[in-house]
Formats: C-alpha cells, structure tokens, sequence
C-alpha cells in the first residue's frame, strides 16, 4: 500500500553531532549586526555629505568586518530631514547593538551621531561631531 522511502532521509537524526556543520558565536552574530547597521549609517552619511563622520563609522565598519566599507556615491536626492530621520535611527539600532556587545567606541559614535541628527533635525546643525 505505501512506497518505502529510497533516499536518505535530508532531517538530521538524534545521533547526528551538532559539530558537523559551523555555528557563529553570539558575539560574531552581533559583530555582523554591528557592522550592518553601521555601514547603513555610513550611506546615508556619505549622502548627506558629512566626510568627518562618514569616516569615523568607516573606520569603525573596518574594524568590525576586518576590511574596509564599500561607499558609493548614489544619490537618491531624498530631503535632508528625512535623510537625519534615517540616520538617528540607524543610530538608535546601532547603539542598541553596541550596548549589547560592550563595544564603548561604537556606543560613543552611534550617540553623538544620534545626537548630531536630532540637532540638524532642530535646525542646529553646527554641534560638535564625536
């Protein structure tokens, strides 16, 4: 009445180890998060022309991918308001994940960016960069 199964069977049995395959530590998943959301914040940075912080947050992707960011220059031509609004919440995430991972400099970075965007945002744009 039924067909027996031919093929091996492709779902993992009880006797299989949990070593044949590679698994990424917590901290190597919130590195790759990290650098994510930095390299998002690097974008829309370099589009709002700001080369100070593009490069502190590039150096910061550097250190975290262990190679530098690829930066383009495309333009979607979006308001700047609405570019700072992207940029202090990509800086929020990134905070939140540094935070997470204990990463002080990235911390540090991703506040006064969020700090920078919330004034720019006020109309006061000429506050301090970290």
């Amino acid at each position: 009445m039924y067909e027996p199964i031919r093929a091996k069977s492709v779902h993992r049995t009880a006797d299989d180890t949990r070593d044949s395959y590679p698994h990424r530590s917590r901290e190597e998943e919130l590195d790759i998060q990290l650098a994510g959301h930095l390299a998002a914040l690097l974008a829309v940075t370099d589009e709002l022309g700001d080369a100070e912080a593009g490069e502190l947050i590039a150096r910061q992707v550097a250190r975290l991918r262990g190679a530098p960011p690829a930066r383009h220059a495309g333009l979607r031509g979006s308001p700047a308001a609405e570019l700072h609004r992207r940029a202090h919440a990509l800086a929020g995430r990134a905070l939140v994940v540094a935070a997470s991972r204990a990463d002080t400099a990235v911390a540090i970075l991703a506040a006064g960016r969020m700090d920078a965007h919330t004034a720019a945002l006020a109309g006061n744009p000429l506050l301090p960069t970290p």
